[in-house]
């Protein structure tokens, strides 16, 4: 370690150690990368998402009422209709009759039960792919929630839940004579092959059942929204970040850190995720005609070249901008980013700067390239130093 991140790494500490954090002065230093070591840049990213609030003598009380709260949630949302009741002495036919799998009442625990599976299954095939060229979310986390798996509490588990879902998905067709064909139209028995995920020992439980279970419980609390594909994308960093925390005190409440800090980032951008919104001036169309107008203020040019072949911002900058360019770049790359865009106030204003510089960056080839050349840049971004892309977008903020 160079003597000049030694020093950077006690600048952070004792920005950090301060009664009350300056913010401002904290922002300046996140700017330009946080480091992970002693638990850095999980503990900034909290703060600069507005999750941990500034005066450090709170953290402790507020981290404990959080923590709790997302139990709370947990016992609630991820409990199976009836079984909370058959625990209060109830047998599970007396709460059958009370509140039975085909009752037709809105109102019904078991109606929003199989309303909710759809939403599930949707989060489930997203985050099983979740990075798939790392092998970190498909291994078991060190902190398996333990309220979930133990067998005392019979709470069943998400992926139990999709995998009785999927078998029950089945098409069941009575004959002349009475005998019944059960035929599964989707061979959802090997929706997901052995060989492609690792069954994981009981009591055990992977990163992306973990990720999951924060969409899952997302989804709940925000039925205007609900979930949609991508937000995998946004937690997935974040719960990364947090779960390989040196600082195992922290490292075991990632999963409740990561669902408060996800909620207040989609607090901030959930506009771009509601279809209804696209075309107002909070929605997404709004935000990616930005990056063209951006562009037009610095790089004629290069605008004009890419209006006359016709190339919209909606075929590359919708990806960009929803998944904040999760998509774009290798994890890590993601993560440095994440700590200029966190670190900026108008943190979705300094994207849309981010998106232009990578335009500009590869100007030479894109104005040599016909339509086919450049749409293939674009969706698959040349550079992958990200720090000479965040000193562009720099340069374009200060109107340089």
């Amino acid at each position: 370690m160079s003597s000049s991140y030694r020093s950077r790494i006690q600048e952070f500490n004792v920005a950090l150690e301060e009664e009350k954090i300056n913010l401002q002065a904290l922002r300046e230093l996140c700017f330009s990368g946080i480091p992970f070591e002693g638990g850095i840049r999980a503990l900034c990213w909290k703060i600069l998402l507005n999750y941990l609030p500034l005066e450090q003598a709170l953290w402790d009380s507020f981290l404990k009422k959080q923590r709790e709260l997302y139990t709370q949630f947990l016992k609630e949302m991820i409990i199976q209709p009836g079984i909370a009741k058959a625990n209060l002495g109830l047998s599970r036919e007396d709460v059958t009759l009370e509140d039975h799998p085909l009752n037709p009442n809105p109102d019904s625990r078991w109606n929003n039960y199989f309303k909710d599976n759809e939403v599930l299954l949707q989060i489930d095939k997203d985050v099983r792919r979740l990075y798939p060229d790392m092998a970190f979310f498909q291994r078991p986390t060190e902190y398996p929630c333990l309220l979930i798996l133990d067998p005392q509490n019979e709470y069943e588990t998400l992926r139990r839940r999709v995998e009785q879902t999927t078998l029950k998905a089945q098409t069941v067709d009575r004959n002349r004579s009475g005998v019944t064909n059960v035929s599964s139209p989707g061979k959802a028995q090997n929706l997901y092959p052995s060989n492609e995920y690792e069954v994981l020992p009981n009591g055990c439980e992977a990163h992306w059942e973990v990720v999951e279970r924060i969409l899952f419980i997302y989804a709940k609390l925000n039925p205007g929204i609900a979930y949609v594909q991508g937000m995998n994308e946004i937690v997935g960093p974040i719960y990364y970040t947090f779960a390989t925390n040196p600082n195992n005190q922290w490292k075991e409440h990632a999963e409740a850190d990561t669902f408060f800090c996800f909620t207040n980032l989609m607090s901030e951008n959930r506009d771009n995720f509601i279809k209804s919104l696209d075309d107002s001036q909070c929605g997404i169309t709004y935000k990616m005609e930005s990056v063209f107008s951006t562009l037009k203020e610095r790089d004629m040019e290069l605008y004009l070249k890419l209006q006359e072949q016709n190339i919209k911002p909606q075929y590359f900058t919708f990806r960009w901008l929803t998944l904040l360019l999760s998509q774009e770049f290798l994890l890590p790359d993601v993560i440095r980013i994440w700590d200029t865009l966190f670190s900026d106030k108008d943190r979705f204003d300094f994207l849309i700067l981010v998106c232009c510089a990578m335009l500009i960056l590869i100007r030479d080839q894109l104005l040599a390239g016909d339509f086919t050349v450049n749409m293939r840049l674009l969706q698959d971004y040349p550079i992958s130093d990200v720090h000479t892309i965040l000193r562009k977008a720099k340069e374009l903020q200060d109107g340089a």
